[in-house]
């Protein structure tokens, strides 16, 4: 059908069903149609996909849609289907295709059948391709996900990169650039890439006033955490982000062991179990999914309620668009992310193997994470102003949707400070990043700064009175109200807006926030059983545990520590068991160590609680998963098949340090083990039976007391073994 015969509305209709079109999606059909170039930025959730589908369906020829990713695409074809009675209307063209299903896929398309080929960028590469297309009729090429081709984008992939050069064989066709989030940078990059100055732009409002921002600092109780908050929407749906797929693991684990449902979803599973547990997802046959980022691309659940971050994700991009998969119906929807600035530190060390521009720019998009999870303003303003968006934070839809808004921090007059702030941007001639600013407002030098001799200026210092973290949280703020900006083409370097040149003229007041400080209160303890439950002990009852453990341990003629190391002493007077199964959820006690000597200890604790009349925080009797069992139960099996231990540790990539924790584990939770074979090989009887005297008849099991004691008779490695059997022999 020509572009001018076609009724809109009509189509839209008889295909999808649907009276009226939303948002901008008329518009851009409109452009698509009459054979414009068109570049679309919507949010998802927005009906991306119908603006080239529905074009495709009505206009003559193939239109070709190149994606990313094999699942999306698979989804997508299948929607299509369903709206014709023709199989043939749309079909994926990529590697995993057989030599007659790519023949049946020509003839489609060559009898005018097809009117979506979806292919994959590496496809498109393909010289035999590129010839066929060359010779049938084709409406357009539509890119989804094009921020792909940005290096800036939060998920670049070079092969995006020569998409341009490709379709130009392909002839004169028009292309259309599709994308849920892209800021001003991506935007530029991704016009100049694909070569369309010229496109349509259509860029819908990020702002979803439905969801609820939330940034908590990440404590070592995160994990009873996020149990309390998911109990709290109990029966919801809910996605849990994870950077790793062992962390992935762990949080399911931890979820189903306390009763909720939920699976685990990450690119280590089979292509099966992956699509078994969307679909449990998608039916509602699980509440939960603790997921990778391969996690939601083309999920379609209207009813996500809620997402939370148990690691925040590498660029705001990433972020945006995952806490997006949250209330698509317009309902509840709660976004909550943990930050620790250590994690921060941990994605930095993963860049360090990476070329160095694409190191800087993973940096920069790192420090806008810093800066949204640090800033005390809005952060739904904060979001928006990222991708170009003003919001009013007053008036906006949804401005009270956000935890610094309903909280807010102290403010103070900051006019003279902004001044300042801007006189040295101007002073310095527009050419540093922040840090540089910084540094030239506090009086700290850098090569840089020596070699533009900004230190021998007369403003060099003049913000002395406050510290780098001051003035950075002022610089923030002083970006997102238009004062500074940040250069595309340089990207991070601050420009002076001519809204800035007029404050500078005229200053008015400027109402500063400070920024939230999440200072040092995720310090994890680790002790050999494993991670302290976070919360303070309740130290009179630790000092009766002690008193027990010492009358305890005399009765059976062993040290105090054989019974339970002080960790797990701390960890009942935090949780307060009062049953054998309660006493196994706490830390370095399994279920073994419970039946054997917990009888005593929970009757002390139940005694203790009535007399008190403390009530017992059940939100806190989190149990752990025996995390990373499968990892256990592999070392439980191969010592009993009396396997050599540094063969163990490298089938699982250890170390032997990290083996030895992992046993010491094991042992202290209750279990045996029978490494005898293998100190058979390294001491003899003599020695074992001197390091186990010592062990007898030792107040602690320090490793460093027992080193002094033997003074270099044995190294650490051998008193760590023998103590692993002491325990083992002797208390379990």
């Amino acid at each position: 059908m020509k572009s001018t015969e076609i009724d809109l509305h009509k189509e839209l209709k008889k295909y999808f069903g649907f009276n009226k079109f939303k948002g901008l999606q008329e518009d851009v059909v409109k452009s698509i149609i009459t054979g414009n170039n068109t570049f679309v930025i919507m949010p998802t959730g927005g009906g991306k996909s119908l603006c080239y589908q529905l074009p495709a369906l009505a206009l003559d020829g193939t239109a070709i849609v190149v994606s990313p990713l094999i699942a999306l695409m698979k989804n997508q074809v299948d929607a299509i289907r369903s709206l014709s009675s023709e199989p043939g209307i749309a079909h994926v063209l990529n590697s995993s295709l057989t030599k007659t299903e790519v023949n049946q896929v020509k003839k489609d398309i060559t009898s005018g059948i097809t009117k979506l080929l979806y292919v994959a960028p590496e496809s498109l590469t393909k010289e035999e391709y590129v010839t066929f297309l060359r010779g049938v009729e084709l409406s357009f090429v539509a890119i989804d996900e094009a921020h792909c081709i940005s290096e800036w984008g939060h998920d670049f992939r070079p092969e995006y990169r020569n998409l341009r050069s490709i379709i130009k064989q392909l002839g004169d066709v028009p292309v259309i650039g599709l994308t849920a989030t892209a800021t001003p940078k991506v935007q530029e990059d991704i016009l100049k890439n694909l070569d369309m100055s010229d496109a349509n732009v259509f860029k819908a409002s990020f702002n979803r006033p439905n969801l609820y921002y939330e940034v908590r600092p990440k404590a070592k109780t995160v994990e009873s955490d996020i149990i309390r908050f998911i109990r709290q929407h109990k029966g919801k749906s809910g996605v849990i982000y994870c950077l790793s797929r062992k962390k992935v693991e762990e949080i399911a684990q931890v979820l189903q062991v306390n009763g909720i449902s939920a699976v685990p979803y990450h690119a280590g599973l089979d292509a099966k179990t992956r699509a078994k547990h969307q679909d449990m997802f998608l039916m509602e046959d699980v509440d939960v999914v603790v997921a990778t980022i391969a996690f939601g691309m083309g999920i379609d659940k209207p009813d996500v309620r809620f997402v939370i971050h148990h690691d925040i994700p590498k660029s705001l991009e990433s972020y945006y668009q995952e806490t997006g998969r949250a209330g698509r119906d317009g309902g509840e929807g709660h976004c909550l992310a943990y930050y620790s600035y250590k994690d921060i530190e941990k994605l930095e060390k993963f860049m360090s193997g990476k070329p160095v521009a694409e190191q800087e720019i993973g940096f920069a998009l790192l420090q806008e994470v810093v800066a949204y999870a640090e800033t005390s303003m809005s952060r739904r303003k904060f979001l928006l102003h990222y991708f170009g968006e003003e919001f009013d934070d007053e008036t906006g839809e949804g401005a009270d949707m956000d935890d610094n808004v309903r909280n807010p921090k102290k403010k103070s007059e900051a006019k003279d400070q902004v001044v300042t702030l801007l006189e040295t941007v101007k002073g310095t001639k527009q050419m540093y990043k922040s840090k540089e600013v910084i540094f030239t407002l506090t009086g700290k030098v850098n090569a840089l700064i020596k070699a533009h001799k900004t230190d021998s200026q007369s403003f060099f210092g003049k913000g002395k009175e406050y510290d780098e973290k001051h003035w950075m949280a002022l610089i923030r703020q002083v970006l997102v109200e238009g004062y500074l900006s940040k250069d595309i083409e340089t990207y991070g370097v601050l420009k002076l807006t001519k809204k800035g040149e007029e404050f500078i003229a005229d200053p008015k007041s400027f109402m500063m926030t400070e920024d939230h400080d999440y200072g040092d209160e995720t310090d994890e303890t680790t002790v050999t059983t494993g991670k302290s439950a976070g919360g303070v002990a309740d130290e009179a009852l630790v000092s009766m545990l002690k008193d027990l453990r010492k009358k305890v341990a005399k009765k059976l003629g062993v040290p105090p520590f054989v019974v339970f190391q002080d960790p797990s002493l701390e960890d009942m007077a935090l949780k307060y068991p009062v049953s054998i199964a309660e006493l196994g959820n706490v830390h370095g006690v399994g279920e073994g160590k419970a039946k054997k000597y917990g009888k005593d200890f929970v009757e002390l604790i139940e005694r203790y609680v009535e007399d008190n009349d403390i009530i017992r925080p059940d939100d806190l009797v989190v149990k752990s998963t025996g995390a990373n069992s499968a990892l256990k139960l592999y070392i439980i099996q191969n010592i009993d098949r009396k396997l050599p231990l540094n063969d163990i540790a490298s089938a699982k990539g250890l170390d032997m340090d990290a083996l030895l924790k992992e046993m010491e584990q094991i042992v202290y939770s209750g279990t045996k083990l029978n490494i005898k074979y293998w100190i058979d090989e390294i001491l003899d009887e003599d020695q074992q039976e001197e390091i186990h005297e010592y062990y007898m008849e030792s107040e602690s099991d320090n490793i460093k007391d027992a080193l002094k004691e033997f003074d270099g008779d044995y190294d650490t490695e051998e008193l760590r073994l023998m103590r692993i059997k002491f325990i083992s022999e002797v208390a379990n």
